[in-house]
């Protein structure tokens, strides 16, 4: 029998964490959840962890492959109050340094530590940006800045660290194409405000596979795009998915709405938007399965 090799996975259960477990075990690794819920913590197939504390029982990840780090508060559900948004730094900020003082604990550490982060790391803009660009100031990339940096532990520990900068997600099962898709389908979709504003996006088999090559590269260090390398507007996006759907697109949503419906979230997801460029991952010969958006969106035979 083949001796898989073993990877930590928090987030397991959600929209990446489901992809990037089907793609490592297809790939005869050995998956292990980081859970939550004691109820669901079994020997061998999870480990029990809190973001406050860290791993319960740091030995059981003696001698990981790689650690997948996606577990947060959701950003894109609810209004963002301000307890909503320290719920959203903590998870991420404080639940990082808690996993990452766990694995520099460890006698034998994993290799490599993959963690989540997001392409609101840059701010808004119309200009492209690689992994180079200069940082944003508002509440994401702050976040962001600060869950990446929460990594250090880890990286002072000798465990090589990847910050995934992860753009919008495009799944059926969830995400902001799965939002979508019932008001397209019905023709009452359309664009967000005027549309000029850049959608870094990518499929879903492309963010686990871009995960698994992180893992496998030891040349992947620091922060990586985790886009696709043609990113569009809203508007591109807009007429393309009608397109695909063979539905009209014609009723747009205006600015003023999305701010009073969605406050300052709306303004920073839906208004804002970022021309993030996949460099890292095109330049170590990342073999993207969908680069261009139709395509993407016809792989899922809508």
């Amino acid at each position: 029998m083949v001796d898989r090799r073993r990877v930590a996975l928090s987030g397991a259960s959600g929209l990446v964490g489901c992809a990037v477990s089907k793609d490592l075990t297809a790939s005869d690794y050995h998956v292990v959840a980081l859970v939550r819920d004691s109820r669901k913590a079994e020997t061998g197939s999870s480990v029990l962890w809190s973001p406050e504390r860290g791993v319960f029982e740091p030995s059981r990840l003696e001698g990981m492959e790689a650690v997948v780090h996606l577990a947060g508060e959701n950003i894109a559900t609810g209004r963002w109050s301000e307890n909503k948004k320290a719920k959203i730094r903590k998870s991420r900020v404080d639940g990082t340094k808690a996993l990452c003082a766990s694995l520099a604990g460890l006698t034998r550490k994993p290799k490599v530590l993959v963690c989540a982060s997001a392409v609101g790391v840059y701010g808004h803009g119309k200009s492209s940006v690689d992994e180079t660009a200069p940082l944003g100031n508002d509440f994401l990339a702050m976040v962001c800045r600060d869950w990446e940096g929460a990594c250090s532990q880890a990286l002072q520990a000798g465990i090589r660290v990847v910050n995934l900068r992860i753009g919008v997600v495009i799944s059926t099962e969830g995400g902001a194409l799965g939002k979508m898709l019932l008001p397209f389908k019905f023709g009452v979709g359309g664009r967000i405000g005027d549309g000029t504003q850049w959608m870094s996006w990518i499929h879903i088999d492309d963010v686990a596979g871009a995960i698994r090559h992180c893992i496998e590269d030891e040349a992947y260090r620091g922060p990586v795009n985790a886009t696709a390398p043609l990113p569009v507007t809203n508007a591109e996006f807009t007429a393309t998915l009608g397109k695909v759907l063979r539905r009209p697109t014609v009723l747009p949503l205006p600015e003023f709405m999305v701010r009073l419906m969605f406050g300052e979230m709306g303004d920073s997801i839906l208004i804002g938007g970022q021309k993030v460029i996949p460099a890292r991952l095109e330049a170590e010969g990342y073999p993207f399965e969908h680069r261009d958006l139709e395509g993407a969106l016809r792989s899922f035979k809508l």
